[in-house]
């Protein structure tokens, strides 16, 4: 144990947070985080209780989410806001029953009243709208869930937004990207809170990295496909996905649709948000990940397979999209206890 973890527990005193939750928010934004908190607590001595967790909606009672499982908050809006206890973390979950609390005066007032008086604000997932709504994220870095973060960005154009982050602090302020990324913010507060070598020991428990590698594109290949409207793009979008041994530039896949390459160039950045050319790579790395992940395929064989013309390609277009190289990718995403030959691995 560090001295810096002896003294936060010779210190220690119950932090309370409180978790904002409202009908249709995601069940994992909120059980996730608070799980991760509280875990904490197999791992400190008996005395010490790490978090006092409160739920808190527009009335007690239970609050139905999205998987159709219930959740039960302990205190209402007007109760919450009577209570003059300071907050050590005010969270907010996400769902899809964002939209609809972006409209709800009572949960939008609770939030500024209960961050005036919280040490920090967290936001999982989509939750982040809602400080945005409020005016907490103008000026600061901050991200969401992948789908929405150009939303985010337009509609709230004061908010630096980082698209591919897990998640982002600013300040006392930290915001995470979709559903699990919750867990790996709530473990950051951990080890903010107890140190590294507790949070460590969560991490383990829960069977979580401490940092985790890459960013959100690495997860989104196949989303991306299922999000175009335009059905000439959705198809094109597939084709990709089922011919990345093919040459997929852009004046192939414009010929393809029939379209001048500026025109689907410009359509396809509409639907998608990125480039032909960055969306044929991402999924080739989607391709490539998966073979790391589950075969004994050598790293070059694997690279021709998914439509790089080498594994060095394949190195630096692992490094653009997840961070790291494909031999590390597979170090570390390889279910433990696989045994793996590999005649070429990539050492770089």
């Amino acid at each position: 144990m560090t001295n810096a973890g002896h003294q936060r527990q010779k210190d220690a005193a119950p932090r309370r947070v409180v978790m904002i939750v409202y009908p249709d928010a995601h069940i994992l934004d909120v059980v996730g985080p608070l799980e991760v908190l509280t875990g904490a607590k197999l791992f400190l001595p008996e005395s010490i209780k790490p978090y006092d967790v409160h739920v808190v909606a527009e009335k007690a009672g239970s609050i139905r989410t999205t998987s159709g499982l219930t959740i039960e908050a302990d205190q209402s809006f007007a109760d919450a806001a009577k209570d003059d206890a300071q907050i050590n973390t005010l969270m907010i979950a996400g769902g899809h029953g964002t939209v609809e609390a972006l409209e709800h005066k009572g949960l939008l007032n609770f939030v500024r009243h209960a961050a005036g008086r919280a040490d920090r604000i967290v936001s999982i997932c989509t939750g982040a709208m809602i400080l945005a709504e409020i005016g907490l994220l103008n000026g600061r870095r901050a991200t969401t869930h992948w789908w929405w973060c150009p939303i985010l960005k337009s509609k709230y154009p004061e908010v630096e937004v980082e698209p591919d982050a897990i998640y982002v602090r600013d300040g006392n302020i930290w915001t995470s990207a979709g559903v699990t990324t919750g867990m790996d913010l709530a473990l950051s507060l951990v080890e903010a809170d107890w140190g590294h070598d507790v949070a460590l020991q969560v991490a383990r428990y829960n069977v979580m990295y401490m940092m985790r590698p890459g960013g959100q594109s690495q997860f989104s290949a196949h989303l991306v496909a299922q999000k175009a409207e335009d059905p000439v793009i959705n198809e094109t979008l597939s084709y990709i996905l089922a011919n990345l041994t093919d040459p997929l530039t852009v004046t192939a896949l414009a010929a393809r649709a029939a379209m001048s390459e500026r025109t689907f160039a410009r359509k396809f950045k509409d639907e998608t948000g990125v480039t032909p050319a960055h969306y044929v790579e991402a999924a080739r790395v989607q391709s490539a990940r998966v073979e790391l992940e589950q075969s004994d395929t050598g790293v070059e064989q694997i690279a021709l397979q998914a439509g790089f013309q080498n594994a060095e390609r394949m190195r630096r277009a692992f490094q653009r999209h997840v961070g790291v190289s494909a031999a590390d990718y597979r170090q570390r995403f390889r279910p433990v206890g696989a045994q793996i030959f590999s005649p070429d691995v990539d050492s770089s």
